[in-house]
């Protein structure tokens, strides 16, 4: 799958955010390794704290469904203002990718690709944990 699929399925999976408080869409798709793709949208709750992060959901689903080695992420906002994952969805991906995972963010000038090391360096690892 390219980066343009990829993004495709970002923007479609937006469609589906339940964004009653901030009215900002988001849809994440991620690549399993082995060419599976599982998407998310951002789900929001009264509480924020509670809300789930599109990244989120397409990394539970992937690895609900035994998946544990990913190939690239893409994300897209209603906005299309090339929004990265948050800090808490670059450490929840960094506990099953490593730094060089593509992640491709949509911009309305086109597509952003960071690798998720650039993102987030020197992440809480095992290594980090003594584990």
């Amino acid at each position: 799958m390219d980066t343009d699929d990829l993004v495709a399925a970002a923007r479609d999976a937006l469609t589906d955010a339940y964004v009653p408080y901030s009215e900002y869409r988001v849809g994440a798709a991620l690549l399993t390794a082995d060419g599976t793709l599982y998407t998310g949208c951002n789900i929001e709750n009264a509480n924020y704290s509670n809300s789930l992060h599109a990244e989120e959901v397409a990394l539970a689903e992937a690895v609900k469904n035994g998946h544990t080695e990913f190939a690239a992420l893409a994300v897209s906002s209603g906005a299309r203002d090339g929004v990265t994952p948050c800090g808490m969805c670059r450490q929840s991906l960094a506990e099953f990718c490593d730094e060089s995972l593509p992640v491709h963010c949509d911009d309305d000038d086109g597509v952003a690709t960071y690798t998720l090391g650039e993102l987030i360096p020197n992440t809480i690892d095992r290594g980090t944990l003594g584990k």
